[in-house]
């Protein structure tokens, strides 16, 4: 699994014009589901997620997480980033997990964030969905949560 992070002052996302989640100071989280991405996978992304120090501490540095600051999160779910780019001008999609796998795996993945944190927001699963954020810094990462050695 996949999750691309942003440091937001705030994010939105809109289906079909009408609000789906929103969170004021916090991180947005793009997240894509490949082939083969399991249980661990979604449960280390998770911990990666909440516990990734993204948040300035009073020195200014990035030492804080978004446990920490008790700030909301926005997952977005985005199969785009389980793409193959790798040659062309054209993405491929046989890297990105089947799209009821996809759904099955984000939707336990936002479980998984609702029981540990507790301003979790989503995006809707296969919508055309419109994404609006103020990034602070900016500060984005890509984060990704492959299995341990000897699970694949």
């Amino acid at each position: 699994m996949i999750a691309l992070i942003q440091r937001v002052a705030e994010a939105r996302v809109l289906v079909g014009g009408e609000t789906a989640g929103r969170i004021g100071r916090g991180v947005l989280a793009l997240v894509g589901v490949e082939r083969g991405d399991g249980e661990r996978e979604a449960e280390r992304l998770a911990q990666r997620v909440l516990g990734y120090r993204i948040f300035p501490d009073a020195e200014g540095k990035m030492n804080r997480s978004l446990a920490d600051i008790g700030g909301g999160l926005l997952l977005v779910p985005q199969f785009t980033l389980a793409a193959d780019t790798k040659s062309g001008t054209r993405a491929g999609f046989s890297t990105a997990a089947a799209p009821e796998e996809g759904r099955r795996l984000f939707e336990r993945f936002v479980q998984i964030c609702r029981d540990q944190h507790p301003e979790v927001a989503t995006g809707r699963f296969g919508a055309d969905m419109q994404v609006s954020l103020v990034n602070d810094g900016p500060v984005t990462f890509w984060l990704q949560a492959a299995p341990g050695p000897g699970e694949r």
